[in-house]
């Protein structure tokens, strides 16, 4: 395969795993990461470092449109990040100490649990509940566009356990460069009570902030290859650009269905190419 061959290979690739990303919040990384990997055999640390620039574009590219539409909620999406920074460095710095085996196992892992609870049934998204709690201190509500075309609102719910799910996103985004936007997007719609689609746009609004705390480590220790990432990061965008018009017409059950359906796919492969040393 000539360079100019694989470049685009991977250009493509990016493409429809930014497609993805914008679709289901889970960031582009999440289908980056695998392919890079298993099917173009780069070193799994390369990858990640190629993916966490991805996410950047990924976020800068639909969180635009996401926020102009009405969906992302910004106050709630800026709360989160302390969160989620802090953990994204503290993964990003494990990354050196722990083998290329465990982050897939552990990558495995996380896209299987994630796909398990997407299938555990959806909350209906209710009347909002102000229960004077740190919800209602922060001021964490607000509205977005339903299916029907009205202005629908909501309340953010269990707020500490949110946090503390994100502190784990965080973490798992800067060891695995994924931008978690999976764990995202649970801990929004599961643990907080968020409409999905306001879970998973304010996730796309979210990843890029995490991807950068942790990506100066990466590009400390020499993990990011501009020859790589830059294919990596121009596909993702303009996946994600397309993406993003396609969510705000997409129906939310047809978006959790892909999104169990890619992430059970490629769990199972990371888990499999660990086990037997084909990463």
């Amino acid at each position: 395969m000539t360079i100019l061959t694989f470049t685009l290979a991977i250009l493509g690739t990016s493409l429809i795993a930014g497609l993805l990303g914008a679709l289901t919040g889970l960031g582009g990384g999440v289908v980056v990461v695998p392919v890079l990997a298993l099917l173009f055999h780069v070193d799994l640390r390369y990858a990640i470092g190629a993916s966490l620039v991805s996410v950047i574009a990924t976020s800068s590219g639909a969180a635009a449109a996401y926020v102009r539409e009405g969906f992302s909620n910004i106050r709630i999406g800026m709360f989160l990040e302390i969160a989620t920074t802090l953990g994204a460095m503290v993964g990003a710095y494990l990354t050196a100490m722990v083998s290329t085996k465990a982050i897939g196992i552990v990558f495995g892992v996380v896209l299987l649990y994630s796909a398990i609870s997407s299938f555990r049934g959806t909350h209906e998204d209710a009347v909002p509940k102000h229960t004077g709690g740190l919800a209602d201190r922060l001021r964490l509500e607000g509205e977005y566009p339903a299916e029907s075309g009205a202005l629908q609102a909501y309340v953010a719910q269990r707020v500490p356990a949110g946090f503390g799910i994100m502190f784990l996103a965080g973490g798992l985004s800067g060891l695995l460069g994924i931008g978690s936007g999976a764990v995202k997007v649970l801990a929004m719609d599961r643990a907080m009570r968020l409409p999905f689609k306001v879970s998973t746009t304010t996730s796309n609004f979210m990843i890029g902030v995490t991807a950068a705390a942790s990506a100066g480590i990466y590009i400390s220790r020499g993990y990011i290859l501009p020859s790589l990432a830059m294919p990596v990061m121009l596909g993702v965008l303009g996946g994600s650009l397309i993406g993003s018009r396609i969510l705000i017409r997409a129906r939310v059950s047809t978006l959790r269905i892909i999104f169990a359906v890619v992430i059970v796919a490629l769990g199972i492969e990371m888990i499999y190419s660990s086990l037997t040393g084909k990463l």
